[in-house]
């Protein structure tokens, strides 16, 4: 990733989603091998900025906004 991307993703993207009172932001990133990392995140109402709901390697596992199961790991099987 080039450096102004990461930044972007990282640091501009998630406060300007949160001053628009998106409630729930996800980054992907790759982390090692092939495989994705999940960054969950979900807007705190009271401070208007994100907090850490987890962060997911093997499993991207979570009920909100909506349910959703996803085996990181078969991308080793592509």
């Amino acid at each position: 990733m080039a450096a102004g991307s990461v930044e972007r993703d990282r640091d501009t993207k998630p406060r300007k989603y949160a001053q628009a009172g998106i409630p729930h932001f996800w980054r992907v990133e790759k982390a090692e091998g092939r495989r994705p990392v999940v960054y969950v995140y979900e807007l705190d109402p009271a401070s208007d900025t994100y907090a850490v709901n987890g962060s997911h390697h093997d499993r991207l596992k979570v009920g909100v906004p909506f349910p959703v199961d996803i085996d990181l790991t078969e991308i080793d099987r592509l």
